[in-house]
């Protein structure tokens, strides 16, 4: 019998909710560096490829072939920007969550085998190690309405809170800071669920919205969560 929302159901512009865990729970972030790592993959995945760019700068010269092989790396690279919108994500030691759009139905599944296999290979060499780091393949469940976009996000936003109440949520590795205006990340895109909070009213923002308890909740996205 395939796991929890192994079998997905991919329909183009929809919005899912994406997650997986390290295979037996075990950590998939171990420390500042591989939480960097993972990071920089997105940003280079979902931030636009100045395909132009790189190539005049392939051609100079004066730069070194350790610049160039970066380049040529870069070149290669799958890039999804206007196939993946990513609206939320937090990272855990063990998982990680995602909130996103796609434009075309199998985008999903082309980032998150690119994102997933290169950080394997990072994460292997680094430790000396050989097999699956994640608990099989990502899950992935399909948003069916406004209101569930809205407490998934605050689902992924409040995880940490899991581990410790005392943690500072913006803090975290996570999208938070950029809804409540303390960052600014232009491949993490916040406009469509902040325009259903207030700027001004301090009882209607995001913020107040994530960071207090709301009764029935987890019944509202029950069939969203990590099992």
């Amino acid at each position: 019998m395939p796991a929890k929302h192994s079998v997905k159901q991919y329909l183009a512009n929809g919005h899912y909710h994406i997650y997986n865990r390290g295979v037996e729970k075990r950590k998939i972030f171990q420390d500042k560096q591989d939480y960097a790592v993972f990071l920089s993959y997105i940003k280079t995945y979902l931030q636009p490829k100045d395909i132009d760019s790189l190539r005049n700068k392939l051609g100079n010269p004066e730069i070194n072939w350790q610049e160039k092989s970066q380049i040529i790396k870069i070149l290669n690279l799958n890039n999804f920007h206007g196939e993946i919108q990513l609206l939320a994500y937090c990272l855990m030691s063990n998982h990680f969550h995602f909130l996103v759009k796609q434009k075309s139905a199998n985008s999903i599944d082309n980032f998150m085998q690119s994102l997933t296999t290169r950080f394997v290979l990072y994460f292997n060499k680094k430790n000396k190690r050989i097999g699956p780091l994640f608990q099989g393949i990502y899950k992935a469940v399909l948003v069916d309405t406004d209101e569930q976009l809205l407490h998934l996000s605050r689902y992924i936003h409040i995880n940490p809170k899991h581990i410790s109440s005392r943690l500072n949520l913006e803090d975290c590795y996570s999208s938070y800071a950029d809804y409540i205006g303390k960052r600014e990340t232009d491949w993490i895109k916040t406009d469509l669920i902040l325009s259903y909070f207030s700027k001004t009213n301090p009882k209607l923002t995001y913020s107040a919205f994530v960071e207090k308890s709301k009764t029935g909740e987890n019944e509202l996205i029950a069939k969203h969560i990590l099992e």
